[in-house]
């Protein structure tokens, strides 16, 4: 099945793209250890990984500000290890976490194959929750940031995914029309249905076989989008 009459994809970044959790982990190795942190990298990084998913879906919903998002992953992972940290250190780490984290480039398997696939196709852009420079590091450093013609973040928005709002301000920037663009990206809630409901087609990048409802069109592997589009 190909889906056609499309000119405009617009990509998530984290965890679609850019390979978010193996990225960070190399960046928390890199810092508690800077910092001598006495914790086991890979026992942080277990707790870390869903306390910092239940984080973002909080800043994501507008309950949390971007500081305490910051600070309150890393807080809450260092006390289920029983680890005393003192605040003074923990922003030190949270504001050291944020400077390394574009340092490090892996991408998902495919994921430059896909873009030289669809650029001459298609205009590409980006749609993203994370934060300005730390967005803009990650796509210089894993040299894909020639790929994309806009770049919409949360911050440039003044609001997150699945808020419409986002996805407008993404279009308009791109000089795109909803019915030739397609969303790319992992959230089904975030990305896949904050599409769908501001007019867009989505693809979910269902990397986990996650269930999801069967008339969302999914892949598993990014290479997978070349039969679609």
């Amino acid at each position: 099945m190909r889906i056609a009459g499309k000119k405009t994809v617009f990509f998530d970044l984290d965890h679609t793209l850019w390979d978010f959790e193996k990225n960070s982990a190399l960046a928390f190795e890199t810092i508690l250890k800077k910092h001598k942190v006495g914790v086991d990298t890979q026992a942080f990084v277990k707790e870390y990984v869903p306390i910092n998913m239940k984080y973002w879906k909080l800043y994501r919903d507008g309950h949390i500000s971007q500081q305490q998002l910051r600070y309150g992953r890393l807080k809450d992972a260092f006390d289920i290890l029983q680890y005393d940290m003192d605040d003074v250190l923990l922003e030190l780490l949270s504001e050291d976490y944020i400077a390394h984290l574009p340092i490090f480039n892996h991408l998902y398997e495919g994921a430059t194959e896909l873009l030289e696939y669809l650029k001459p196709k298609y205009s590409l852009h980006i749609i993203t929750n994370g934060f300005h420079t730390v967005q803009e590091g990650k796509l210089k450093n894993a040299d894909i940031l020639h790929y994309f013609e806009t770049v919409t973040n949360s911050e440039l928005a003044g609001c997150k995914k699945p808020h419409p709002d986002i996805f407008e301000y993404a279009i308009k920037a791109a000089g795109a029309e909803k019915a030739t663009s397609i969303m790319i990206g992992d959230c089904i809630e975030a990305d896949v249905q904050g599409a769908i409901s501001c007019g867009l087609d989505a693809i979910y990048f269902n990397e986990f076989n996650k269930e999801a409802h069967p008339s969302v069109v999914q892949v598993q592997h990014l290479s997978q989008i070349k039969n679609l589009l």
